[in-house]
C-alpha cells in the first residue's frame, strides 16, 4: 500500500505541474503568457483556432486525470488507515 501511495503522490506532482503549465499557456483576455511563446503571432496566421482547441482538450483531459489521481490517493490513504487500525 505504501508503494501505491508514493506512485500516486509522484503522479499528482507531475500532473499538477503540467496542468499549471497548460493553464498558463491559454490565451486570456489580455493575451496571457501564451503571447510570450508566439501565441500572439500565430493568431494572425489563422491556425490559432486549432491550436487553442487542442490546448483546451489537453487541459481538460489532464484536469480529469488530476482529479482521478486525487480521488484515488484519498481512497488509498483512507483505506490504508482503516486497515492499519
Amino acid at each position: 500500500m505504501q508503494v501505491l501511495t508514493i506512485i500516486l503522490q509522484i503522479l499528482l506532482g507531475i500532473t499538477s505541474f503540467l496542468l499549471t503549465l497548460l493553464i498558463l499557456l491559454h490565451k486570456g483576455r489580455g493575451g496571457g503568457l501564451s503571447d510570450m511563446f508566439g501565441g500572439g503571432m500565430s493568431s494572425s496566421l489563422g491556425s490559432s483556432g486549432v491550436a487553442e482547441r487542442n490546448l483546451n482538450r489537453f487541459t481538460v483531459i489532464l484536469g480529469l486525470v488530476w482529479a482521478a489521481v486525487i480521488i484515488a490517493l484519498g481512497l488509498v490513504i483512507k483505506f490504508s488507515t482503516v486497515v492499519a487500525n
